[in-house]
């Protein structure tokens, strides 16, 4: 029998919120306190994405896992800093509602 995943979806959407919280608090690309919170998020989030199950990522073709997963190896490994601000704003704006809605759908889908 394999692992619930369901808790590491419950973890997503907890660091979206956590996302969310932060974002009211000021200008992510503007304030370096802001955006380091928001890219520890990120980072956990993008775990998270990677100990889903395949075959229920599947379900959901349009949210690009791969580069989600990609996205925490950059955020873990990029000691240089080269991580553009602007860009992880444009991250959090444009693709974190699509990705809590096929979290919340696959939860809804399986609920234990």
């Amino acid at each position: 029998m394999s692992k619930p995943w369901q808790p590491y979806a419950l973890h997503i959407l907890d660091a979206i919120a956590k996302i969310r919280r932060i974002q009211m608090r000021g200008e992510i690309a503007k304030d370096e306190i802001l955006y380091d919170a928001a890219l520890r998020n990120l980072q956990t989030l993008s775990e998270a994405t990677q100990l889903l199950p395949d075959d229920q990522k599947s379900a959901f073709p349009g949210i690009p896992w791969r580069d989600i997963s990609g996205f925490r190896n950059i955020l873990v490994h990029n000691y240089l800093g080269d991580i553009d601000p602007l860009t992880v704003s444009d991250v959090i704006d444009k693709h974190l509602q699509e990705l809590e809605d096929a979290i919340k759908t696959l939860l809804d889908q399986n609920p234990s």
